[in-house]
């Protein structure tokens, strides 16, 4: 391991140095990830070295701007911090983006908000664009443009014998599909183009009920979403916060002007006095005030699943009890491009609803409840079983998100290109 300090010109922490600990923390804090060292990358050239590096000494790779998907399946491996590969170029014209590993989603949009365009980002913007695609993603404007995934064009990687290439679908179709979501145990990714998307006008914002609504709440929003064109895209969210009585929300964006938004969001209009109602005309770079997640790390527990219907049987279940111990349940609306046809490992998204729960383990006891209430939740309601990639949590594997097929696809092209297992990602496809 001494000798990977001269192997890279980036940053390495070996264990025992003063700063160790802290750099092989993960986002989640409630995850334990133990690794051999950590490097921060100085260019895609020192990513290169790295692996060629990491493959000599017979060591794995795990690689992640700052961890948001971390599982801890890191056991000895080399931690590889991606942030100051941080390249970002925009072509307005061509309506396309090439975007460093490193780069954060909420920096991307404030660089494309002024050319009245727009990627795809999820509900925090300080993930990383590249960790989001390279697990298909989620977005607000999903119904609109299908997965993140979708609209990768072209990725440049260092493959396991340390060579940079540039991946395309004309140029490795198999590799450029395991990319675009299959979770990316096969190369490390150290930048991405994708095409970015019209956006002239965005209304949106988080509308705020006290919880003793809930039912008429969730009345309005399936009303919503029964009749939903692809632009508008509705979560519901039952939310406790410590120290503050139980809350409902309803969040949602729309592609389009403030007046066709307004009317599509009518139902809203009828139920009781908000506490609070934040919807307005905003820019694209703003997506992040909507439902104000935390820009820290901190601990968390979360369990996802997705749902065959908000059937009047799920709405009872979802309702019946307080969300406590969890601090939140949503729902979030899929249908639109998400049920299309998708080249991409986990394909269309057929499930009209997902469900995301979180909570705080704060203390053993806690945890154990949070747990126990996400899946006595989970068991009253008509889920699949399957579950989106980026909302696998520690616990759950590759197979929660994949078909038989699809995994089988993805390990003969894991066995293929990286045979030695170099690279490790969250959720492996290998078992």
């Amino acid at each position: 391991m001494d000798a990977l300090r001269s192997a890279v010109r980036g940053r390495v922490l070996l264990p025992g140095d003063p700063e160790f600990d802290a750099a092989r923390r993960p986002w989640n804090l409630a995850v334990e990830q133990p690794v051999e060292a950590v490097v921060e990358a100085a260019d895609a050239d020192d990513v290169a070295a790295l692996v060629r590096h990491a493959r000599t000494a017979g060591l794995g790779i795990a690689t992640q701007p700052n961890g948001h998907g971390a599982t801890g399946r890191t056991g000895g491996a080399i931690l590889l911090r991606t942030r100051r590969l941080d390249a970002l170029e925009i072509d307005p014209a061509a309506r396309r983006a090439r975007v460093g590993a490193g780069v954060a989603s909420g920096r991307l949009q404030a660089a494309v908000a002024p050319h009245g365009l727009t990627g795809l980002p999820g509900s925090s913007p300080v993930v990383s664009v590249a960790g989001v695609a390279l697990g298909g993603g989620l977005s607000w404007f999903g119904r609109a443009h299908g997965w993140v995934a979708d609209s990768v064009t072209a990725l440049e990687i260092v493959d396991a014998d340390g060579r940079r290439r540039r991946v395309a679908a004309d140029t490795d179709p198999d590799l450029f599909w395991a990319l675009r979501g299959g979770g990316g145990d096969v190369a490390v990714v150290t930048s991405l183009e994708l095409a970015l998307h019209p956006a002239p006008h965005l209304y949106g914002g988080r509308v705020l009920w006290s919880a003793e609504h809930a039912s008429e709440v969730m009345d309005a929003y399936r009303r919503i979403t029964a009749a939903a064109p692809d632009a508008l895209t509705a979560w519901l969210d039952l939310l406790h916060f410590p120290g503050a009585d139980p809350m409902v929300a309803v969040d949602a964006t729309y592609l389009g002007p403030a007046d066709e938004a307004r009317d599509l969001l009518r139902p809203l209009d009828g139920l009781p006095r908000p506490l609070s109602d934040g919807r307005a005309v905003m820019p694209v770079s703003e997506l992040g005030a909507i439902t104000a997640e935390p820009t820290d790390p901190g601990a968390g527990r979360s369990r996802a699943e997705l749902l065959t219907a908000l059937d009047d049987g799920a709405v009872k279940a979802l309702l019946a009890d307080p969300v406590a111990p969890l601090l939140s349940v949503q729902i979030r609306h899929l249908e639109g491009a998400f049920a299309r046809p998708s080249d991409s490992p986990h394909g269309p998204l057929t499930e009209p609803y997902a469900l995301y729960m979180f909570g705080i383990p704060s203390d053993p006891a806690t945890a154990e409840a949070v747990a126990a209430k996400q899946a006595a939740l989970a068991g009253q309601l008509p889920t699949t079983g399957r579950k989106p990639y980026t909302f696998l949590n520690p616990e759950e594997t590759a197979a929660n998100a994949f078909t038989p097929e699809t995994l089988t696809r993805l390990r003969g092209i894991k066995t293929h290109h990286d045979p030695h297992n170099v690279f490790r990602s969250n959720f492996p496809a290998t078992p």
